[in-house]
């Protein structure tokens, strides 16, 4: 019997495939190890891999998991009998284990890869999009659809609203723009899209109205009647001059009054009204001012009217709530009956298109689980599948992705299904304290609500589920834990279900916790340039003061070798180690504010940091310098784009050589003035004239691509700018594939789509890649570090953004101004801001986990009364625990630790020569020799050698050489054309009418010997380059017309324009036969296990002659190299 300490016992007893479980994991307790063991048991217990189903929150998630899987059987496919024998008892395999378990397990790993499908390790969105195309028909969707990102839904959104504009419902969108006050209408659109379950359903104006506490049809006039008596109006009017005469606060309240209609009041009297006698803010906001208007003195002159004119006040006051209330459902009207025209033609576009969102793929699939035509058959074909589901990160499903689960389970929970006699069983794991993905529709209240859920079912089944709790954290040292249970505590538990309890299993690794004091606001003195940008942030303001001591610090102790703690293998014995910059993470709640200011201060000291961990492409160096030359290509006579490209990398001017060119010209463009110059600018106008032409028929990609790798663009980017830019150049190319899969691909089209919307990527930050990483709290889920800083901990402010709520009632209303917010709107709105509160403290919970050694607490701005600021709370936690004060950047701060590291050993470091007098090198006061250029690549076709027979062909050799051109140019583009329609698109590839060359590509098109030539698999106008050792290793640059690759074998096919054809191989020209054998040679190493063959097409007589292998590979070896 194995002996194991508590926590890998609670690990072990969670990974037992045989009982359904629901595991409430802290951050740091290997929560992803429980899920990788608990698979690996159920392949144990003979459970096909397919039979399993594993659902993770995102896809570097699955990956890991698979990753550790696989490394892990794989390690049993080549263990020692008596280690995996080990290894399976310390993973918790019960019983004696026999020599067929041993064989059995060492199987498992071909198993695992050869299992039909795979395993089944995927996010929800993965695995509902499995489930569409695997049931297209009974779903309603496209087998092949492709899923639809955020950037198209906005460009899709707009469309949307202009054929809404241009189709008659005009009037309606009037309506909408009469009542919207916000800046994006996309972000309107787009809470539309993400509420469409709820603004589906048909519009009911009484509906409405009910939801907001008025009866059904309440109208102005029925507010006017409840508020106005027929005396009302005379009323006013007399008191009206008694005001116009009183004080100055009566005088100015009578000016407002002479607006009023006395003769007929009116919902819109109402407001001045309102204005008047109503308190606007304060403890009595919206309260009657009875009693205090008007003054006193005014009072005694109209005390004979004083009672009817404070009756009025309370009505005016009452009538306010209806007023608001009204207000709200006539906009909410507004919004039902636009909605019920935007969605509908927003969900027939995507149909048409073949798209759906993320949303979609998880509603269509709950559907398609919940819809009782097809549901018993969808899950009967999908039990025969799925006997174990394993759900990862579950405080983060949200509940429509519940209901797909609870659909699946169905079978299992009931305890029947397509096999009964099978064992069956779902795991499901998460930690309510790390929810924090409310945006994406995450609820941790359904994690609690689907735990009674399952329990009570299983329950029902006979099963039961088993509760357990991971309270050992394996990455955090115990003084990190300990604040974390003092903070949480001090706040009762606020956000995160009350107070937490961790341990830590690394009890002997010593910790660090430091709270710097708060850098406050100061007196901005202005210390800007009047040129400088106007939203230039000070020197002096605290985010830059702060970001500038986090920076210093981190540098102090980089120079200074501040060690920090670090185990001895895996012997829980520890040694220090001097810090470096990939152990620090530096984590903010947003991209605003302290995000820019750290990365700046970082590189102004010379850090060597990652940078931002998500970038937005247009605003990139490199992606600017490759869009400039695209929007020259598309158009030559923009001056300041091409002076852009010729300052940029590409191509590397200076100011002098720009002004050389621009000044004094007497051409209107800089491409006129240039291309009249071109003798001396060779290489820039070889690169231009070549984009140029390639730009008419190349598509975005290909024309970027060309620009990077034919003309070293990318080396000679990355070269100035650095290797960062490489993401955004990689970024532009797949947005240009992007866009010539949903859009005509042309150049002028693609630089419009680039301009529509600002596209933002994430960046993968490579934590092994020794820089400091800077990253926001959810973007680092999932992540540590050993020295963690949390600047971002001053006072934020909760508020509301949308302008959809979703009521109690699970209406949606269109959110009002704060102001005239009907009380039902705001408690909601109230609401919604506690549970952004809530959600704040459980970020601040993620952002302290993330801690292995060392938490640094810092903050720049101003604490709020509530105590909801973080700095305020994580103090409150450090002198409960008993911190000491000590010295830090920002002046007298509190440390938290449970020992000194500085009396541990010191790791045993690489010896670095670190001798002050070492002589410089000669090499080191030369100057550099100017580097010799590589020898451009010979051309296949200019390895000497005629080209054509003699004879008399009818042509110059400059018409032949464009009669040539012009037959490759149709049999390039016309083989995908309908016959019918191939005239027309001649013309458009020619400019012109030339039947002669038509019927010449025609025939060649037409000879079914030629089918596999043209056929969709040939690859057309392959480019290749390769050095030759038949050449003296000498690089060739050539371009194959059609290179068709199968199982078997390659083929080469070059087309020959020639007006005389040869009658035999013996008379093709020399020229051709070393052209082919080059590309032979060249293609071979490509392709070196496979058999290479090559063969001429002759145009003219649409005829396809095969040329021996040994006779090209003998007219190369007869070119003469110099």
């Amino acid at each position: 019997m194995i002996k194991r300490d508590l926590a890998t016992e609670r690990q072990v007893q969670a990974a037992n495939p045989f009982a359904s479980t629901w595991l409430s994991a802290n951050a740091g307790s290997g929560k992803t190890r429980v899920l990788t063991d608990r698979v690996a048991r159920l392949l144990l217990a003979n459970v096909k891999p397919q039979n399993i189903l594993c659902l993770t929150y995102t896809k570097a998630a699955a990956s890991e998991m698979q990753n550790r899987l696989f490394a892990r059987l794989g390690k049993w496919a080549m263990l020692e009998t008596d280690l995996l024998r080990t290894d399976l008892i310390a993973l918790g395999v019960e019983g004696s284990i026999s020599d067929e378990d041993i064989r059995n397990a060492r199987r498992l790993f071909a198993r695992a890869i050869e299992a039909p499908g795979g395993l089944k390790i995927q996010t929800i969105h993965s695995f509902c999009a499995s489930i569409l195309r695997r049931f297209p028909l009974e779903a309603g969707v496209s087998p092949q659809f492709s899923e639809m990102d955020e950037r198209s839904a906005r460009l899709l959104h707009e469309e949307v609203i202009d054929e809404m504009i241009l189709g008659g419902q005009r009037a309606l969108i009037d309506d909408v723009a009469a009542v919207y006050t916000a800046e994006e209408f996309g972000k309107f659109t787009a809470e539309i899209a993400k509420f469409r379950n709820e603004l589906s359903t048909p519009v009911d104006a009484a509906e409405i109205w009910q939801s907001l506490g008025l009866s059904a049809g309440y109208s102005q006039a029925d507010l006017e009647n409840d508020t106005f008596l027929p005396t009302d109006g005379a009323l006013l009017k007399e008191i009206l001059p008694f005001f116009l005469q009183g004080s100055s606060t009566d005088a100015k309240n009578g000016e407002k009054l002479r607006l009023v209609d006395f003769d007929t009041l009116s919902a819109k009297d109402l407001l001045i009204l309102e204005d008047v006698f109503l308190f606007k803010d304060g403890a009595k906001a919206a309260q009657a001012k009875i009693g205090s208007v008007p003054t006193k003195a005014t009072q005694k002159l109209i005390s004979d009217k004083m009672d009817a004119l404070e009756k009025l006040m309370a009505r005016v006051e009452n009538a306010r709530s209806s007023r608001l209330r009204l207000h709200t459902a006539e906009r909410t009207l507004v919004l039902r009956r636009f909605a019920a025209e935007f969605l509908p033609r927003f969900e027939q576009k995507k149909q048409v298109r073949g798209w759906l969102d993320f949303d979609d793929q998880i509603y269509k699939a709950r559907d398609l689980l919940t819809n009782p035509l097809v549901a018993q058959w969808v899950l009967y074909r999908l039990d025969g599948g799925i006997d174990h589901i394993l759900v990862d990160e579950s405080q983060d499903t949200s509940p429509a992705q519940w209901q797909v689960i609870e659909n699946l389970a169905q079978e299992l929970t009931s305890g029947e299904g397509a096999k009964e006699d099978t064992h069956r069983s779902i795991f499901v794991v998460g930690d309510k304290k790390q929810s924090i993905y409310s945006f994406q529709g995450a609820d941790p209240a359904e994690f609690d609500r689907m735990n009674a859920h399952f329990a009570e079912r299983l329950k029902e089944a006979g099963a039961g589920l088993v509760n357990l709790q991971l309270e050992h954290s394996f990455r955090s040292a115990e003084p990190v834990l300990s604040l974390v249970d003092f903070t949480f505590k001090a706040i009762g538990g606020n956000g995160v279900g009350g107070e937490t309890t961790h341990l830590a299993f690394k009890s002997a690794m010593p910790g660090r916790v430091d709270h710097w004091p708060l850098e406050e606001p100061e007196q901005d003195n202005d210390e800007r340039n009047w040129y400088d940008p106007v939203d230039k942030v000070s020197q002096s303001h605290h985010n830059v003061r702060l970001a500038r001591k986090i920076a210093g610090e981190i540098k102090r102790m980089i120079e200074e070798k501040v060690t920090i703690p670090a185990e001895i293998g895996h012997s829980g014995k520890f040694e220090q180690r001097p810090v470096t910059p990939g152990d620090f993470l530096i984590l903010v709640q947003g991209r605003r504010g302290l995000f820019p200011e750290i990365i700046r201060e970082c590189k102004a000291q010379k850090l060597d940091i990652a940078g931002a961990d998500r970038l937005k492409i247009g605003g990139e160096l490199a992606v600017k310098d490759i869009v400039a030359l695209l929007s020259f290509l598309a158009t030559p006579e923009d001056s300041l784009s091409l002076a852009s490209v010729l300052k940029s990398p590409l191509f590397g001017w200076n100011e002098q050589q720009l002004f050389d060119l621009a000044h004094r010209r007497q051409e209107k463009y800089l491409w006129a003035a240039m291309r009249n110059r071109a003798e001396e600018f060779p290489e820039e106008m070889r690169m231009l004239e070549d984009l140029r032409r390639a730009s008419d028929f190349l598509r975005p990609y290909e024309i970027i691509e060309r620009a990077l790798t034919v003309f070293g663009g990318r080396k000679k980017l990355i070269a100035r700018l650095g290797e960062e830019a490489e993401d955004g150049i990689d970024a532009l190319l797949d947005q240009a594939l992007n866009f010539e899969q949903m859009e005509i691909p042309s150049l002028t089209g693609f630089l419009s789509w680039l301009q529509t919307d600002e596209v933002e990527i994430k960046r993968q930050v490579d934590s092994a890649s020794d820089q400091i990483r800077v990253m926001t709290v959810h973007g680092a889920k999932g992540l540590e570090a050993p020295i963690v800083i949390l600047p971002d901990t001053a006072a934020k402010k909760n508020s509301v953004d949308a302008q959809l709520v979703k009521m109690a009632d699970n209406s949606v209303i269109w959110k009002p101004g704060a102001k005239q917010m009907p009380p039902e709107v705001s408690n909601q709105v109230d609401t919604m801001k506690d549970l952004q509160q809530q959600e704040k403290m459980r970020l601040l919970y993620v952002a302290m986990t993330r801690a292995e050694k060392w938490l640094i607490v810092c903050g720049a701005g101003k604490l709020d009364k509530d105590g909801n600021a973080w700095h305020g709370i994580v103090e409150k936690g450090m002198r409960a625990a008993g911190a000491v004060e000590f010295d830090t950047p920002s002046g007298k701060g509190l440390r938290l630790q449970n020992e000194d590291w500085s009396a541990l050993p010191i790791a045993k470091l690489n010896k670095v020569n670190t001798a002050k007098d070492t002589a410089l090198p000669a090499w080191a006061t030369q100057t550099a020799p100017v580097p010799v250029k590589p020898a451009k690549p010979l051309s296949p076709s200019d390895l000497g050698g005629e080209k054509a027979l003699s004879g008399v062909g009818g042509l110059s050799e400059e018409e032949a050489l464009q009669r040539g051109t012009d037959i490759h140019l149709l049999l390039e583009h016309l083989p995908t054309v309908p016959e019918e329609d191939r005239p027309e698109r001649a013309r458009q590839l020619l400019g012109r009418d030339d039947p002669e060359l038509l019927k010449e590509a025609s025939n060649c098109l037409a000879n079914p010997k030629l089918a596999d030539v043209f056929s969709p698999s040939a690859l057309a106008e392959v480019n290749v380059v390769a050095k030759l050792d038949e050449l003296s290793g000498r690089a060739v640059e050539g371009q194959i017309d059609r290179l068709i690759v199968t199982d078997s074998e390659v083929l080469i096919v070059d087309f020959k324009t020639n007006a005389i054809v040869p009658k035999n191989m013996e008379q093709v020209p020399e020229g051709l036969l070393r052209q082919m054998g080059a590309y032979v040679a060249a293609i071979s190493q490509i392709y070196p296990n496979k058999p290479i063959s090559c063969a001429i097409l002759w145009t003219k007589s649409a005829e396809l002659m095969a040329l021996p292998n040994a006779t090209v590979t003998a007219a190369l070896s007869r070119v003469n190299m110099p």
